[in-house]
């Protein structure tokens, strides 16, 4: 079996931290909605966090992003403050958008976040003109958009390869494919394939195994330093979508044996068990579950006690200067 060297090892302890932030937090998120704490819907990311953590891990501060629906992993990975996270998915006044975009709208431009966005393939057009902005104001930075498989269908996908390949814009995509759109196979819902798209467009196309984190934050890091010289580039990683399309889905559709397989692919305890080969302690990899389970249910407790936003303030931001 396979081990790492110390430059491996030191990268992917640090990709394992950033994993188990995003699984802790999403796992209490489930828990806050089941008992009604978050308003609206929730989707959550469990099972996809090294194509979070390896994509952030290949990014500067200089870069954007624009992520979807199910992006908590994303905003989490980039570094977001989890007080204004946890705020902001509640719907309390301290949120980092002031309440007013929970889970599918959550946006930090400090850290180059755009948005999420609630509509399938709706970020990645956005994340075409921070690609322009970077071209324009020579930032040497590059835009990127996460989308799922359901969206590749989308006319928008085509429209953004289309004018990023014409353009030559410093645009990453990533595609985190799970197998599904919303309640169908993928397969049932596009004939193409991202490769394809790619070879259409003439652009760089990686593929990597979205369960393995160091393996996406090499194909990510290549990817991006692609984007970043030459021009748009798109990454496709493998992945599983654990949980149903929305928290709350019975995922019926789904057979019992694939449900039970899911646990396999797991990437968080793929790489604990790499580095305890390689030579880390479990003691070490508790202790980082341990630390980030206390530092969730604080930032939580920090969410239950801030105020709700106040109505009148609703129409506030919507509108700049002087009168309507």
């Amino acid at each position: 079996m396979s081990t790492l060297d110390k430059r491996e090892a030191g990268l992917l302890l640090s990709l394992f931290r950033v994993m188990t932030r995003i699984r802790v937090a999403e796992k209490h998120l489930a828990e806050l909605f089941a008992a009604g704490a978050v308003p609206g819907f929730i989707h959550l990311s469990i099972g996809q966090e090294a194509v979070a953590a390896g994509v952030m891990a290949a990014l500067g501060p200089a870069d954007t992003l624009t992520t979807t629906h199910r992006g908590h992993g994303h905003v989490v990975a980039r570094g977001i403050d989890l007080d204004h996270f946890f705020k902001e998915v509640m719907g309390r006044a301290g949120g980092i958008c002031g309440g007013r975009g929970g889970s599918m709208h959550i946006a930090d431009v400090s850290l180059g976040i755009l948005g999420a966005n609630g509509i399938v393939g709706a970020g990645i057009p956005i994340a075409l003109g921070s690609a322009m902005a970077h071209r324009v104001r020579q930032t040497g930075g590059i835009a990127v958009a996460f989308f799922g498989d359901g969206a590749l269908a989308e006319g928008a996908l085509h429209e953004t390869l289309n004018l990023a390949a014409l353009w030559r814009l410093p645009l990453l995509l990533v595609c985190e494919n799970n197998g599904w759109s919303e309640f169908s196979p993928s397969s049932k819902q596009f004939k193409g394939t991202l490769r394809g798209l790619a070879e259409a467009f003439g652009l760089a196309y990686t593929r990597a195994d979205g369960n393995d984190a160091l393996a996406v934050a090499a194909a990510a890091t290549a990817a991006a330093s692609h984007a970043r010289s030459t021009g748009p580039a798109l990454l496709e990683c493998a992945t599983c979508r654990v949980r149903g399309h929305f928290e709350g889905d019975p995922q019926k559709y789904r057979s019992s044996e694939e449900i039970a397989a899911l646990a396999t692919h797991d990437p968080i305890a793929r790489a604990g068990a790499l580095l305890t080969r390689s030579g880390e302690s479990e003691a070490t990899l508790a202790a980082i579950a341990a630390e980030t389970e206390a530092a969730v249910a604080e930032s939580i407790a920090r969410a239950k006690a801030d105020a709700t936003p106040a109505f009148d303030a609703a129409l506030a931001d919507v509108y700049t200067g002087g009168s309507r």
